[in-house]
């Protein structure tokens, strides 16, 4: 398998990337986040090591003159530690649809495009320039560079979002951006390719988002069956974990016993109910995409999520006396662990029908840090 080398190491879509390619069995790429890159002599090692390099790196917000000449000076530095090493590896560079204009950060992403790109012509290396509109996605960064990611944010956190100026957008999920990187590491055509998005205004987005959450905080489960609306939906909720959960629901009792509404939806979905013996433990996996809810009916127990890379565990204490569901934020891994000397019963609940050709469930244990 090949070893990829991945720079920009600590952001957004290199998260998501090293999610993607774990998701399907990839050994661990190298990393070089912005530490690691000022290392100039660890730089070169690293890039030595390597049979691709996915560079991700750049500056977006700075003053005007640093966003443009620190995104000329980092494809520099690459392309000089390159040479040094006298390796060849594939090359795949993220650009954007703004360096199609006369901006400090379109004129910085269209030359440092140029700069590897020469760099490949004279040393016959595959060189593929990815040119991206918007991209979001969970864990994406609010008040920085993505409009989803600050509306889906302030929405979560209960603030009230105002638009200055209703521009148009064209967003692009970050996984559909990791699926081509992906797919040009296995076959390494070179040349530029334009990813595209959902056109969709500023008001129109702001405007959805809102509606996912009425919905939601109105413990119905949105209408998920566009997959743009669900990982909309899916960065919505990324917000709001953990302080929102375990949400409790409404126990109706009478002298006859009690009932409460398990899941509200419009778009269907699969339940199941299990029983779990004491001290045994459930889920151990992630998902891409899917909505799972967990909730307790019977006996007592633990859940525990973690984020994908990441040594924190969070524990959520749950009882069927009290019923209260987690709905499990994408790559997270989580499992469930029956803590009473009775038999667990839980209902598990997801926003689709499970399908073997594609589970979007990938085993990992919560316990297995980093």
């Amino acid at each position: 398998m090949r070893t990829i080398a991945i720079t920009g190491a600590g952001g957004f879509l290199a998260w998501h990337l090293r999610c993607h390619l774990h998701g399907q069995g990839w050994a661990s790429p190298l990393l070089l986040d912005h530490v690691a890159w000022g290392d100039a002599e660890g730089r070169r090692g690293v890039l030595q090591r390597a049979d691709a390099v996915v560079h991700l790196a750049g500056i977006n917000r700075a003053k005007p003159g640093e966003v443009e000449e620190g995104n000329i000076r980092i494809a520099q530095q690459l392309v000089d530690s390159l040479e040094r090493t006298g390796r060849t590896p594939d090359l795949i560079y993220t650009s954007s649809t703004h360096a199609e204009h006369d901006t400090p950060y379109g004129r910085g992403k269209r030359r440092a495009g140029e700069i590897l790109g020469e760099w490949a012509d004279r040393v016959g290396a595959k060189f593929t320039t990815f040119v991206l509109p918007h991209v979001f996605g969970e864990q994406c960064r609010p008040f920085y560079n993505s409009v989803a990611a600050t509306f889906c944010y302030q929405i979560a956190k209960g603030e009230a979002p105002r638009v200055d100026v209703n521009g148009q957008l064209e967003l692009v999920h970050a996984q559909d951006v990791c699926a081509a990187i992906v797919e040009t590491l296995l076959q390494p055509a070179g040349g530029l390719r334009r990813l595209h998005g959902r056109p969709v205004t500023v008001v129109e987005l702001l405007e959805q988002v809102q509606a996912l959450d009425a919905d939601y905080r109105n413990d119905i489960v949105p209408d998920l069956r566009d997959d743009f609306t669900l990982r909309l939906f899916n960065t919505y909720r990324g917000y709001l974990y953990p302080e929102h959960y375990p949400v409790g629901l409404k126990l109706n009792t009478d002298n006859r016993g009690g009932l409460f509404e398990a899941v509200k939806g419009y778009s269907g979905g699969q339940a199941f109910l299990s029983t779990t013996k004491p001290g045994i433990t459930r889920g151990e996996h992630y998902h891409f995409n899917k909505v799972e809810r967990f909730l307790v009916i019977g006996g007592s127990a633990v859940i525990r999520i973690r984020k994908l890379f990441s040594r924190e565990v969070s524990e959520f204490r749950v009882s069927g006396s009290e019923p209260r569901y987690i709905d499990m934020p994408t790559l997270h891994t989580h499992n469930i662990t029956n803590t009473g000397s009775d038999t667990l019963l839980t209902m598990f609940w997801s926003n689709e029908i499970f399908d073997p050709a594609r589970p979007d469930t990938v085993c990992e244990p919560v316990n297995q840090q980093g």
